[in-house]
């Protein structure tokens, strides 16, 4: 993640060795789009529910129904594919402040089995992760990782199940930048753990910890081959997504954006932060899509069998205004929600809003 505000002539001629084309400073930085990525016409987006309050995360029961998460008031809700909303509870022990409040949800690949729901949260004292019973309601409420610092601002907050079966966490550093790079703590990082908290078989370093070097992590993604993506805000120059490996450095605030450290990951792709502040992130139909908040415009990724991702586009720019939740839903639909009412959009009549659209 290495800040630049231009190209030199030296990493341009080292681009065109590599056979990569030099881009201006002021553009995305990906390679060339892989022959199997296209950008086909998308359908017109379906709204389902109006009149949310900045819905943060969403994740799909075996149903088809999606759980989704209302930041500041702590609510949880269930929604069908057909826009009916059902008020599942609001969450115990949430304290809602700046960027923190009742953020992730995951719910658990063996769900018919254990009704395991997780909830990823600001606390009084801290950030955590919460593992719950749903039938009809939550209950049995249990503590399985708390201690992620929390601040004002970058509280990261996304919660996903890996391919693997494993329960992933992206955390921001809160603003205190060393903290990304401290491996004694939690902040700045993205975590492997299992349904009870513990580290997970294989971690590289002995605990829940997977990589480390992140500003703030709000979108976790897997492709068919099972390789990992994650969004990350950058400060100032560069947004990013990076593909994750095990016990990776993705530098800051080392670095911000491409950079020639060896010692840090390179991100696959950036964005200047106008056009991103990336969160949310699904990957459907050949393609990562991720949700732009201060872009205002969910962003197509396409992604190659071999994992190589092509040139970025820009889906329904300034339509709809800060996106944030993405999800893909078991019947192949993509499901997005607005996040106009988080302090920093131009909220509409009917926002906060979530839509579907079919790839």
């Amino acid at each position: 993640m290495i800040r630049m505000t231009r190209l030199t002539s030296l990493f341009a001629a080292a681009l065109l060795v590599a056979g990569c084309s030099a881009v201006p400073a002021d553009t995305t930085r990906v390679p060339a789009l892989p022959s199997t990525g296209t950008a086909a016409p998308l359908g017109e987006p379906r709204t389902l529910v109006k009149n949310l309050a900045v819905p943060w995360g969403l994740a799909f029961l075996p149903g088809g129904d999606a759980l989704v998460t209302e930041r500041d008031t702590a609510r949880l809700l269930r929604v069908t594919a057909a826009g009916k909303v059902t008020e599942v509870g609001t969450v115990d022990g949430v304290l809602p402040d700046g960027e923190g409040g009742l953020l992730g949800v995951a719910v658990s690949p063996s769900f018919g089995k254990d009704h395991y729901v997780f909830l990823y949260f600001t606390s009084a004292q801290d950030n955590r992760i919460v593992r719950y019973r749903y039938v009809r309601g939550l209950t049995d409420a249990t503590v399985i990782l708390d201690g992620i610092p929390k601040g004002w601002i970058h509280n990261g907050g996304r919660l996903a199940f890996g391919p693997d079966g494993y329960l992933y966490a992206g955390t921001g550093e809160t603003g205190d930048r060393a903290l990304a790079q401290n491996l004694g703590s939690l902040a700045g990082k993205i975590l492997r753990m299992t349904v009870d908290g513990r580290p997970a078989p294989g971690n590289p370093f002995k605990n829940v910890i997977w990589s480390y070097g992140h500003r703030n992590v709000q979108g976790l993604a897997w492709d068919p081959s099972g390789r990992m993506y994650a969004s990350e805000f950058g400060a100032s120059s560069f947004d990013e997504i990076n593909l994750i490996r095990k016990g990776g450095n993705y530098g800051w605030p080392e670095v911000e954006g491409v950079g020639h450290d060896s010692r840090f990951i390179n991100p696959v792709v950036t964005w200047p932060t106008s056009e991103a502040s990336p969160s949310g992130m699904a990957y459907a139909d050949g393609s990562l899509w991720v949700g732009a908040l201060r872009g205002r415009r969910l962003w197509q990724v396409p992604v190659a069998s071999d994992g190589t991702t092509g040139t970025p586009v820009a889906r329904f720019d300034g339509r709809y205004g800060r996106i944030r939740a993405v999800a893909a839903a078991p019947d192949g639909s993509l499901w997005f929600g607005t996040s106009n009412k988080d302090g920093r959009g131009s909220p509409a009549a009917d926002d906060d809003r979530l839509l579907t659209v079919t790839p």
